[in-house]
Protein backbone atom coordinates (compact mmCIF):
# COMPACT_ATOMS: atom_id res chain seq x y z
CA UNK A 1 0.00 0.00 0.00
CA UNK A 2 2.65 2.52 1.13
CA UNK A 3 4.67 1.69 -2.17
CA UNK A 4 1.63 2.21 -4.25
CA UNK A 5 1.28 5.57 -2.79
CA UNK A 6 5.18 6.42 -3.01
CA UNK A 7 4.68 5.71 -7.01
CA UNK A 8 2.26 7.71 -7.50
CA UNK A 9 3.38 10.69 -5.57
CA UNK A 10 6.89 10.27 -7.92
CA UNK A 11 4.83 10.13 -11.09
CA UNK A 12 3.06 13.25 -10.19
CA UNK A 13 6.21 15.18 -9.03
CA UNK A 14 7.82 13.63 -12.31
CA UNK A 15 5.02 15.45 -14.58
CA UNK A 16 4.82 18.86 -12.89
CA UNK A 17 8.65 18.71 -13.15
CA UNK A 18 8.30 18.29 -17.01
CA UNK A 19 5.57 20.67 -17.45
CA UNK A 20 7.88 23.47 -16.02
CA UNK A 21 11.00 22.95 -17.72
CA UNK A 22 11.04 23.78 -21.30
CA UNK A 23 10.87 21.62 -24.23
CA UNK A 24 13.60 20.80 -25.66
CA UNK A 25 12.95 22.15 -29.54
CA UNK A 26 15.52 18.94 -30.59
CA UNK A 27 13.17 16.53 -28.79
CA UNK A 28 10.92 15.17 -31.90
CA UNK A 29 9.49 11.47 -30.59
CA UNK A 30 7.59 11.15 -33.76
CA UNK A 31 11.02 11.86 -36.08
CA UNK A 32 12.91 8.58 -33.90
CA UNK A 33 15.44 6.51 -35.85
CA UNK A 34 15.13 9.37 -38.54
CA UNK A 35 18.12 11.89 -38.62
CA UNK A 36 17.50 13.68 -41.69
CA UNK A 37 13.99 14.71 -41.33
CA UNK A 38 15.18 15.27 -37.34
CA UNK A 39 17.98 17.60 -38.73
CA UNK A 40 14.99 19.31 -40.83
CA UNK A 41 12.80 19.88 -38.12
CA UNK A 42 15.36 21.92 -36.14
CA UNK A 43 16.30 24.23 -38.95
CA UNK A 44 12.14 24.87 -40.08
CA UNK A 45 11.99 25.64 -35.70
CA UNK A 46 14.92 28.00 -35.89
CA UNK A 47 13.81 29.53 -39.18
CA UNK A 48 10.29 30.14 -37.37
CA UNK A 49 11.91 31.77 -34.89
CA UNK A 50 13.94 33.93 -36.91
CA UNK A 51 10.70 35.23 -38.78
CA UNK A 52 9.30 36.06 -35.65
CA UNK A 53 12.16 38.27 -34.34
CA UNK A 54 12.69 39.94 -37.54
CA UNK A 55 8.90 40.83 -37.74
CA UNK A 56 9.00 42.48 -34.54
CA UNK A 57 12.55 44.21 -35.71
CA UNK A 58 10.51 45.09 -39.61
CA UNK A 59 13.21 43.51 -41.06
CA UNK A 60 13.31 42.40 -45.02
CA UNK A 61 15.08 40.62 -47.01
CA UNK A 62 17.23 41.64 -50.05
CA UNK A 63 18.55 39.50 -52.54
CA UNK A 64 21.71 41.75 -54.70
CA UNK A 65 22.70 40.74 -57.89
CA UNK A 66 26.71 40.10 -57.16
CA UNK A 67 29.00 39.50 -59.79
CA UNK A 68 33.11 40.73 -59.06
CA UNK A 69 35.36 40.84 -62.09
CA UNK A 70 38.44 39.73 -59.30
CA UNK A 71 36.27 36.09 -59.75
CA UNK A 72 35.87 36.29 -63.42
CA UNK A 73 35.00 32.36 -63.46
CA UNK A 74 33.02 32.52 -60.94
CA UNK A 75 28.86 33.01 -61.95
CA UNK A 76 26.65 35.89 -60.82
CA UNK A 77 24.91 34.80 -57.97
CA UNK A 78 21.58 36.66 -55.75
CA UNK A 79 23.01 37.05 -51.91
CA UNK A 80 20.93 37.57 -49.54
CA UNK A 81 20.93 40.76 -47.01
CA UNK A 82 18.37 41.34 -44.00
CA UNK A 83 18.12 45.28 -42.88
CA UNK A 84 16.34 46.40 -40.15
CA UNK A 85 13.86 48.54 -41.76
CA UNK A 86 12.90 50.34 -38.27
CA UNK A 87 16.51 51.66 -38.74
CA UNK A 88 16.69 52.60 -41.95
CA UNK A 89 15.14 55.04 -44.76
CA UNK A 90 12.08 54.65 -46.89
CA UNK A 91 14.16 54.21 -50.59
CA UNK A 92 16.29 51.17 -52.28
CA UNK A 93 19.36 53.56 -51.53
CA UNK A 94 18.81 54.02 -47.97
CA UNK A 95 18.86 49.99 -47.67
CA UNK A 96 21.61 49.86 -50.10
CA UNK A 97 24.27 52.45 -48.20
CA UNK A 98 23.14 50.55 -44.59
CA UNK A 99 24.03 47.03 -46.24
CA UNK A 100 27.40 48.57 -47.52
CA UNK A 101 28.46 50.59 -44.47
CA UNK A 102 26.99 47.91 -41.45
CA UNK A 103 27.30 43.94 -43.44
CA UNK A 104 29.38 44.25 -46.96
CA UNK A 105 31.73 47.01 -47.57
CA UNK A 106 32.56 45.28 -50.98
CA UNK A 107 29.02 46.01 -52.23
CA UNK A 108 29.04 47.92 -55.39
CA UNK A 109 26.41 50.20 -57.33
CA UNK A 110 25.67 53.56 -58.76
CA UNK A 111 24.16 56.48 -56.78
CA UNK A 112 21.16 56.53 -58.13
CA UNK A 113 19.70 52.76 -58.68
CA UNK A 114 16.14 51.98 -59.09
CA UNK A 115 16.49 48.47 -59.16
CA UNK A 116 18.56 45.60 -56.80
CA UNK A 117 19.22 43.80 -60.23
CA UNK A 118 21.35 45.69 -63.00
CA UNK A 119 20.17 47.28 -65.87
CA UNK A 120 20.18 44.67 -68.06
CA UNK A 121 21.80 44.42 -71.23
CA UNK A 122 24.98 46.43 -70.15
CA UNK A 123 28.58 45.24 -69.72
CA UNK A 124 28.96 44.33 -66.23
CA UNK A 125 31.68 46.03 -63.96
CA UNK A 126 30.77 44.33 -60.21
CA UNK A 127 28.24 43.50 -58.65
CA UNK A 128 25.45 46.57 -59.79
CA UNK A 129 27.53 48.60 -61.56
CA UNK A 130 26.99 48.44 -64.92
CA UNK A 131 29.25 50.36 -68.12
CA UNK A 132 27.56 53.53 -69.14
CA UNK A 133 30.48 54.71 -71.04
CA UNK A 134 28.49 54.19 -74.31
CA UNK A 135 25.04 55.59 -72.78
CA UNK A 136 26.41 59.21 -72.05
CA UNK A 137 28.44 59.42 -75.34
CA UNK A 138 24.97 59.26 -76.72
CA UNK A 139 23.59 61.77 -74.81
CA UNK A 140 26.33 63.86 -75.41
CA UNK A 141 26.04 63.35 -78.92
CA UNK A 142 22.51 65.26 -79.70
CA UNK A 143 23.75 68.12 -77.92
CA UNK A 144 21.61 68.49 -74.77
CA UNK A 145 22.28 72.18 -73.90
CA UNK A 146 20.30 75.26 -75.92
CA UNK A 147 21.46 76.48 -78.99
CA UNK A 148 20.86 80.19 -80.22
CA UNK A 149 22.08 82.34 -83.13
CA UNK A 150 22.06 85.72 -81.09
CA UNK A 151 22.25 86.80 -77.72
CA UNK A 152 19.48 87.14 -75.26
CA UNK A 153 17.52 90.71 -75.71
CA UNK A 154 18.23 92.05 -71.80
CA UNK A 155 21.89 90.40 -72.35
CA UNK A 156 21.18 87.77 -69.56
CA UNK A 157 18.45 85.42 -70.28
CA UNK A 158 16.52 83.74 -73.12
CA UNK A 159 12.87 84.56 -71.68
CA UNK A 160 10.34 82.37 -72.61
CA UNK A 161 6.20 82.69 -71.94
CA UNK A 162 4.55 80.31 -69.74
CA UNK A 163 2.26 78.76 -72.67
CA UNK A 164 6.11 77.88 -74.28
CA UNK A 165 7.06 76.48 -70.84
CA UNK A 166 4.30 74.58 -70.11
CA UNK A 167 4.93 72.58 -73.39
CA UNK A 168 8.08 71.39 -71.60
CA UNK A 169 6.21 68.93 -69.09
CA UNK A 170 6.92 65.55 -69.47
CA UNK A 171 10.11 66.42 -70.97
CA UNK A 172 12.40 68.11 -68.68
CA UNK A 173 12.07 65.72 -66.19
CA UNK A 174 14.44 62.83 -66.97
CA UNK A 175 17.06 61.64 -64.51
CA UNK A 176 19.28 59.24 -67.16
CA UNK A 177 18.67 56.23 -65.23
CA UNK A 178 18.81 54.58 -68.21
CA UNK A 179 15.92 52.45 -67.57
CA UNK A 180 13.85 53.13 -70.38
CA UNK A 181 17.04 52.57 -73.11
CA UNK A 182 18.06 49.46 -71.17
CA UNK A 183 14.91 47.64 -71.53
CA UNK A 184 14.64 48.47 -75.32
CA UNK A 185 14.61 45.74 -77.83
CA UNK A 186 15.85 48.16 -80.30
CA UNK A 187 18.85 49.31 -78.36
CA UNK A 188 19.47 46.07 -77.22
CA UNK A 189 20.49 44.85 -80.89
CA UNK A 190 21.55 48.13 -82.20
CA UNK A 191 23.50 49.78 -79.60
CA UNK A 192 26.34 51.09 -81.50
CA UNK A 193 23.76 52.92 -84.14
CA UNK A 194 20.10 53.09 -82.35
CA UNK A 195 20.67 56.40 -80.02
CA UNK A 196 17.89 54.77 -77.68
CA UNK A 197 14.89 56.27 -75.43
CA UNK A 198 16.94 58.27 -73.44
CA UNK A 199 19.04 60.32 -76.00
CA UNK A 200 16.08 60.85 -78.35
CA UNK A 201 13.81 61.77 -75.34
CA UNK A 202 16.25 64.25 -74.62
CA UNK A 203 16.80 65.72 -78.07
CA UNK A 204 12.89 66.04 -78.73
CA UNK A 205 12.99 67.82 -75.19
CA UNK A 206 15.40 70.66 -76.62
CA UNK A 207 13.48 70.47 -80.00
CA UNK A 208 10.24 71.04 -78.15
CA UNK A 209 11.55 74.52 -76.64
CA UNK A 210 10.75 77.33 -77.95
CA UNK A 211 13.76 79.41 -77.09
CA UNK A 212 16.39 77.05 -79.24
CA UNK A 213 17.07 78.24 -82.99
CA UNK A 214 18.55 74.73 -84.56
CA UNK A 215 15.26 72.64 -84.59
CA UNK A 216 15.74 71.95 -88.23
CA UNK A 217 19.80 71.03 -87.65
CA UNK A 218 18.91 68.84 -84.61
CA UNK A 219 16.13 67.09 -86.59
CA UNK A 220 18.63 66.88 -89.55
CA UNK A 221 21.26 65.36 -87.67
CA UNK A 222 19.22 62.53 -85.96
CA UNK A 223 17.87 61.05 -89.35
CA UNK A 224 21.00 61.35 -91.63
CA UNK A 225 21.98 57.95 -90.51
CA UNK A 226 18.42 56.44 -90.95
CA UNK A 227 19.28 53.89 -87.91
CA UNK A 228 19.81 56.86 -85.34
CA UNK A 229 16.39 57.28 -84.79
CA UNK A 230 13.83 54.78 -87.22
CA UNK A 231 15.24 51.73 -85.49
CA UNK A 232 12.24 52.88 -82.75
CA UNK A 233 9.96 49.89 -83.29
CA UNK A 234 7.20 51.84 -81.11
CA UNK A 235 7.36 48.71 -78.70
CA UNK A 236 6.78 51.08 -75.71
CA UNK A 237 8.86 48.96 -73.08
CA UNK A 238 10.75 52.62 -72.32
CA UNK A 239 7.75 53.95 -71.35
CA UNK A 240 6.26 51.27 -69.29
CA UNK A 241 9.88 51.26 -67.54
CA UNK A 242 10.15 54.80 -66.67
CA UNK A 243 10.34 55.70 -62.65
CA UNK A 244 9.35 59.32 -63.58
CA UNK A 245 5.93 58.15 -65.78
CA UNK A 246 7.75 59.55 -68.62
CA UNK A 247 6.46 58.75 -72.22
CA UNK A 248 9.65 58.50 -74.51
CA UNK A 249 7.90 56.25 -77.43
CA UNK A 250 5.72 59.27 -77.70
CA UNK A 251 8.30 61.81 -77.80
CA UNK A 252 10.46 59.70 -80.91
CA UNK A 253 7.24 59.29 -82.79
CA UNK A 254 6.66 63.04 -82.68
CA UNK A 255 9.82 63.62 -83.79
CA UNK A 256 9.47 60.84 -86.52
CA UNK A 257 5.93 62.87 -87.23
CA UNK A 258 7.87 66.73 -87.40
CA UNK A 259 10.46 65.64 -89.67
CA UNK A 260 8.00 64.14 -92.61
CA UNK A 261 6.03 67.15 -92.38
CA UNK A 262 9.22 69.08 -92.69
CA UNK A 263 10.09 67.04 -96.11
CA UNK A 264 9.02 68.20 -99.67
CA UNK A 265 6.68 66.35 -101.43
CA UNK A 266 9.24 64.50 -103.92
CA UNK A 267 11.32 62.91 -100.76
CA UNK A 268 8.16 61.32 -99.53
CA UNK A 269 7.00 60.39 -102.59
CA UNK A 270 10.17 58.60 -102.59
CA UNK A 271 9.88 56.28 -99.72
Amino acid sequence: MSKSWLRQGINRVTRVLSRSEPKNQSDFPILEGHPAAQQHAEIALDTHATVKTNIKKLVKEFRIYRWSPDHPTNKPFLQSYFVDLSDCGPMVLDALQKIKAESDSSLSYRSKPTIITPLPHMFRIKDLLVDLTNFYQQYKSIEPWLKTRKPPNDGREYRQSPEDRKKLDGLYECILCACCTTSCPSYWWNPEEFLGPAALFNAYRWIRDSRDDFTGERLQALTENQKRLYRCRTIKNCTATCPKSLNPADAINKMKTKRLLSQPVKWLESM
